[in-house]
């Protein structure tokens, strides 16, 4: 059956499916995405020095948020399982936030935007994991794509990135 006009995720009847991505050109791609963890000044600086009753939540969050990045095709069902080449998580405690980033390479035949959303949400839910027990009012907030690049719509960065 064929794609509903513009929703290629759908077919014609309705009904979910996963895109044929074949006939498109392999291409180095990348994405950055952002989030925010806003907590309380005094949680952060607990975050920054590693004295938390978990441990040391930078760190982990890094690599949880670089395991995710790996498996997100498990978490989002029309998710296409792509050979990351490269994944960045930068987790950095600053004032009442944490911000965290996240840039994930591939070269293939779809982006990766989903796995850079998901490796910065990821890292975020471990922090707030970590520091659930100094302060349960922890947001995990503004997820967001601010850059892509390869394939065949080509660069884009959000303007206010």
């Amino acid at each position: 059956m064929t794609e509903q006009a513009g929703l290629s995720h759908y077919r014609a009847d309705g009904a979910a499916h996963m895109v044929d991505v074949s006939a498109k050109d392999v291409t180095a791609r990348e994405a950055t995405a952002v989030g925010v963890l806003r907590t309380r000044p005094d949680v952060v600086a607990r975050i920054a020095s590693g004295d938390l009753p978990k441990g040391e939540a930078v760190a982990t969050a890094r690599i949880a948020g670089i395991l995710g990045a790996k498996r997100t095709p498990d978490l989002v069902p029309l998710c296409h399982p792509l050979p990351i080449t490269g994944v960045d998580v930068d987790v950095v405690p600053h004032d009442d936030v944490v911000q965290i980033t996240a840039t994930v390479r591939t070269r293939g035949r779809t982006g990766v935007e989903m796995e850079a959303l998901t490796a910065v949400t990821i890292a975020g839910l471990t922090v707030y994991d970590m520091i659930k027990a100094v302060d349960r009012d922890a947001v995990l907030t503004d997820v967001h794509v601010v850059a892509k690049s390869g394939g065949k719509s080509g660069d884009w960065t959000k303007e206010d990135a």
